[in-house]
């Protein structure tokens, strides 16, 4: 995959591992990034070369039609689509009264998952249209095996993890190709929670991988240790479980 010269959307581009990506593809491409903050966007925006920045949330049917509608007016030689926004709920254990489990998994399976669906289908006409394109979904480590303490971004990412194999059949006759990234613990504000400023790699580790992938068409990017787990999960599925953690929370 050529990594110069492209017309690339970043969602949640604002900050973390998407604000990475989009500062190590910048300065050879056009990037779009999004985001649900206004300030955080602009800011971001601004200290890219570029750049454009696009508000809106992915989870918000009326802001998906707006970005689609925007990129087909204004750029309509988008060629790669790297879905990278996420949520996750605090930590918390499926055992204990009252979490409300319920709510939690339904919020993060419509931001890491669903929306996902939704606005690559929305994106394949225009997608088709170019002579190369690609789509990166970024799924995570706890895809491969989950972590205890995120029992319902565990399950978002690897239903996620699921549909990047299927869709990557789907188009494998097509121009489109499917790349799936997968972080291990990173350090940013997102992961604050969960010892990311102590445990975690810097996300432009994660974006770097992610160009190195995408030029070398490596359609699964498995980032520093996340690498290391999979042939870990491969050998023995109980111990690579165990090394993620268990569930207290």
């Amino acid at each position: 995959m050529n990594t110069s010269n492209n017309t690339i959307l970043i969602t949640g581009g604002s900050a973390g591992i998407g604000f990475e990506i989009a500062k190590a593809l910048s300065s050879d491409n056009r990037i779009i990034i999004t985001g649900r903050n206004p300030e955080r966007l602009n800011a971001a925006a601004a200290q890219l070369p570029n750049t454009t920045a696009i508000l809106g949330d992915v989870s918000d049917a009326k802001d998906v039609e707006t970005l689609v509608a925007t990129l087909g007016k204004n750029h309509r030689d988008l060629n790669i689509v790297i879905n990278n926004a996420g949520k996750s709920a605090p930590v918390y254990n499926l055992a204990t009264e009252g979490v409300d489990a319920f709510t939690k998994a339904g919020e993060e399976m419509l931001t890491n998952y669903l929306s996902v669906i939704r606005l690559n289908e929305k994106l394949l006409p225009l997608l088709k249209k170019q002579k190369e394109a690609a789509i990166v979904n970024v799924t995570s480590i706890v895809a491969i095996a989950p972590g205890g303490r995120l029992p319902s971004y565990s399950a978002s990412k690897a239903a996620l993890h699921s549909y990047s194999i299927t869709l990557r059949q789907h188009l494998a006759n097509s121009n489109i190709k499917v790349f799936e990234l997968y972080p291990p613990l990173v350090n940013t504000e997102f992961s604050a929670e969960i010892g990311g400023a102590i445990n975690g790699i810097a996300p432009s580790i994660v974006a770097g991988d992610l160009k190195k992938g995408l030029e070398q068409d490596s359609f699964d990017i498995r980032v520093g240790q996340t690498a290391e787990l999979y042939q870990y999960y491969l050998a023995d599925p109980q111990a690579a479980i165990k090394v993620m953690g268990g569930a207290e929370a």
